[in-house]
């Protein structure tokens, strides 16, 4: 079996939505065992509350060290500024171990986000996500444009080949599209079929 972590932050439940679309995809594929968590919030609870953030998410939290079991981490994050959250980057600052070990490489890494606006930073949220990646020796993968929904153009939508995306609107009011929960589930099943076929592959 191959063994996928679904590894997501999200303040207002967009990504949280997006996260299950992965999720869904990834499940699709023969063979594969789909976990989806989440990272610590970082926020003190009396603010996240008069922040209106979504507290009841029900994604158990996940720890740095249990990154080895999987073969395959497909990352959710909102933008901040054009990066991911402090919480996924403090989550992923805390894997300096797992990088001296060279623990990480050879799986199979993708990124997700989402943005109040149609030009937020989707594409430099993921991007600076890929960074990351790179340095623990993930293997990356996008949305390639095989998802032809990131090629529509009678909507605004999220969605590159860097990874899927959604739109928040300002007031976080906007909730993901079908073609963007679409992306989404596309990007999880490439990531599944990928990583399948490297753990069969390795097997042999």
């Amino acid at each position: 079996m191959a063994k996928i972590l679904v590894l997501y932050y999200s303040s207002y439940g967009h990504i949280e939505t997006m996260a299950q679309a992965v999720a869904e995809g990834a499940r699709a594929v023969a063979g594969t065992e789909v976990v989806v968590k989440r990272v610590p919030e970082l926020v003190p609870e009396e603010v996240a509350r008069n922040a209106h953030f979504k507290l009841d998410q029900q994604a158990p939290i996940a720890t740095t060290a249990e990154l080895v079991e999987y073969d395959a981490i497909v990352f959710g994050t909102p933008t901040r500024f054009g990066n991911m959250a402090a919480q996924m980057k403090n989550f992923l600052d805390q894997t300096g171990g797992l990088w001296a070990s060279g623990a990480l490489i050879g799986k199979v890494g993708s990124v997700f986000t989402s943005t109040a606006t149609q030009h937020g930073g989707q594409e430099s949220t993921i991007l600076s996500t890929h960074t990351v990646l790179l340095h623990q020796g993930f293997i990356v993968v996008g949305l390639p444009y095989s998802f032809q929904g990131q090629m529509i153009l009678d909507e605004v939508t999220g969605g590159s080949p860097y990874g899927a995306s959604t739109i928040a609107g300002g007031d976080g009011a906007r909730k993901p599209s079908k073609n963007e929960l679409d992306g989404a589930h596309y990007q999880g099943k490439h990531v599944a079929e990928i990583t399948t076929a490297l753990v069969k592959g390795r097997s042999v």
